[in-house]
């Protein structure tokens, strides 16, 4: 049980953490905020994923017709 919630202890220390991090954390640091690098990473980011979801959409898709085809040819037999 104390394992448990020594976890979620760690996980929110580093859900704040990266937060505040996000917020203002490394300007201090490195000459501008955290946000604005925040916003770099996913414009430069998201873009990728999106293509792989939708890989991913027409991988399934013709995957279920090839499965629907070969379904339908055993049923003729």
């Amino acid at each position: 049980m104390s394992g448990v919630l020594l976890k979620i202890l760690v996980g929110a220390v580093l859900i704040v953490g990266s937060v505040w991090w996000v917020l203002q954390g490394s300007g201090n640091i490195l000459g501008r905020s955290g946000l604005d690098d925040f916003v770099a990473i996913v414009n430069g980011g998201l873009p990728p994923l999106i293509f792989l979801i939708g890989l991913f959409v027409v991988w399934l898709e013709l995957d279920e017709l090839r499965i629907e085809k070969e379904l339908s040819g055993r049923k003729k037999k």
